[in-house]
């Protein structure tokens, strides 16, 4: 099935998020959406699956104009869209999800349904249990739930937005190899929207670069990582560098901590990290490294062991105690954990703001949201909710909120959703916390972005962590023989 927009244009107050695009894409090829963040491409995407309605333009199917209103009728239109926070629901099942939206209503034929879920999970190589409730997923797995629902209700026009954003690199292979079966032997088309240049060069047939709402360019592939950055942001980007700080004092310290979650346990693991020291942490989802980033923020409780901030004892405390300690944590799941749909963002800076009392000065934090958005360089307004931004420039806003000054900053995938430019913006600014003493953790899918930054890796397979000392005497391979479980050993991390 061939889809192709005419002359979109899509207005957002005075932000003109998609300024008279026109594109067409056939049937059984990949295409890659290309633009740094604010480009426009989640506006033309979410026009295109039903979510936004163009101010103008048209859009056709097989050379026919449709008309829909909603994500319901693009879906009988035959085009879904996989976001990049997926639109499940929390407390329902794996099978309840993946029926729910299905004209059958409250009455489907669940036997069908489970041997429909289970017949596309193993065809794709996804591991999902129908039982479980989605809380208990990875955003990996609520992802490959999402793009099995959606062929299930017969989608021919499959949207991904930024789908390789938080998963590990085997889950990425298992899902570029079922996107290409899509493409090629069911004649699907795959619409691809990623900041990762290397996931679009190794993936996609042809290329579109958006850059601040207008298209800019298009290209088959092969085609060099240069000429795409160019394409993108008008020149080559200079690569990533990290100077070591010599480190400081002991900030965060477990000691023999034990935690555990219903897949894996890491147990009798003794950490320190000290004051300028930038800690990656590496693994598949699900891994353990998720369960120790919690238990230092207070977000879970250990079973055994203890967790200090500059030597004090914050073992059980709650998550607030911790913040108080000069903690700063960064959720994966953004508009979940880290931000409020339905706040603006001066709502959120006033929520954060420790010289607001219990009168909020809405003349001051509509200042502070203002300095905010200029210096992050967030496309947004202060009255804006914060699920109107686009998925990269809520990350920036995540950014934006945390103190900054704090003792140490736990991260989960820091640059999630972010394009290159975006991203190195993004370390400037946790390296120059980092450069006045604030010790880093942090958790990312990219390894390339782990090794660059990290003065130490922690590599967790099945609750077991293994130490790298030295990234930048360690490849990439090596580093993913690690994390698969060869020649991981359980040890202690000094």
């Amino acid at each position: 099935m061939s889809i192709e927009v005419r002359h979109i244009h899509k207005s957002f107050g005075p932000v003109h998020a998609n300024n008279d695009i026109s594109l067409k894409f056939d049937d059984g090829r990949i295409y890659g959406i290309l633009g740094e963040n604010g480009a426009g491409k989640s506006t033309l995407m979410k026009i295109l699956s039903g979510f936004y309605l163009p101010d103008s333009g048209e859009i056709f199917v097989d050379g026919k104009p449709v008309h829909y209103t909603d994500p319901q009728g693009a879906i009988e239109a035959g085009i879904g869209m996989l976001q990049q926070d997926p639109l499940d629901i929390g407390p329902f099942t794996v099978l309840e999800n993946f029926v729910y939206g299905r004209p059958d209503g409250a009455l489907p034929d669940w036997q069908a349904a489970r041997e429909q879920l289970q017949q596309l999970s193993a065809r794709f190589h996804f591991d999902l249990n129908p039982d479980v409730t989605i809380e208990r997923l990875s955003i990996g797995q609520r992802q490959q739930l999402e793009i099995i629902r959606l062929l299930a209700l017969g989608v021919r026009v499959l949207i991904l937005d930024e789908p390789t954003t938080g998963i590990s690199a085997l889950q990425k292979s298992v899902l570029f190899g079922s996107l290409k079966r899509l493409a090629k032997e069911d004649g699907l088309t795959v619409l691809f929207v990623s900041h990762k240049l290397e996931d679009v060069l190794e993936l996609c047939d042809e290329v579109a670069v958006l850059r601040l709402g207008r298209l800019v360019g298009q290209a088959k592939l092969p085609v060099t990582t240069d000429e795409l950055v160019a394409m993108m942001f008008g020149q080559e980007l200079a690569p990533p560098s990290h100077e070591k700080v010599a480190p400081g004092d002991v900030v965060l310290e477990v000691r023999d901590l034990t935690v555990a979650s219903h897949r894996v346990t890491v147990e009798g693991l003794n950490l320190q990290i000290r004051a300028g020291e930038v800690v990656g942490l590496a693994g598949l989802d699900g891994s353990g490294q998720e369960l120790l980033m919690r238990a230092s923020v207070g977000l879970l409780k250990p079973l055994k062991g203890r967790v200090l901030i500059n030597g004090q004892d914050m073992t059980g405390r709650p998550f607030r105690a911790f913040l108080e300690a000069g903690v700063g944590f960064g959720a994966a799941g953004r508009l979940e954990e880290g931000l409020v749909s339905g706040l603006t963002l001066t709502e959120h800076f006033a929520l954060v703001d420790p010289e607001q009392r219990a009168w909020i000065d809405w003349e001051r934090a509509r200042a502070v949201t203002e300095e905010r958005i200029n210096h992050y360089n967030i496309y947004g307004r202060p009255d804006s909710p914060i699920e109107t931004l686009s998925g990269g420039n809520q990350q920036r806003v995540l950014m934006a909120l945390m103190p900054s000054s704090p003792h140490i900053l736990v991260l989960e995938h820091p640059t999630r959703g972010l394009d290159v430019e975006s991203a190195r913006w993004i370390w400037e600014q946790i390296l120059a916390r980092r450069s006045e003493g604030t010790a880093v953790l942090f958790t990312s899918a990219d390894l390339d972005e782990i090794m660059t930054y990290s003065d130490r890796i922690l590599v967790f397979y099945a609750g077991q962590v293994t130490e790298v000392t030295e990234p930048e005497s360690t490849t990439v391979e090596e580093l993913g023989h690690l994390i698969g479980g060869q020649g991981i050993r359980k040890e202690a991390a000094a």
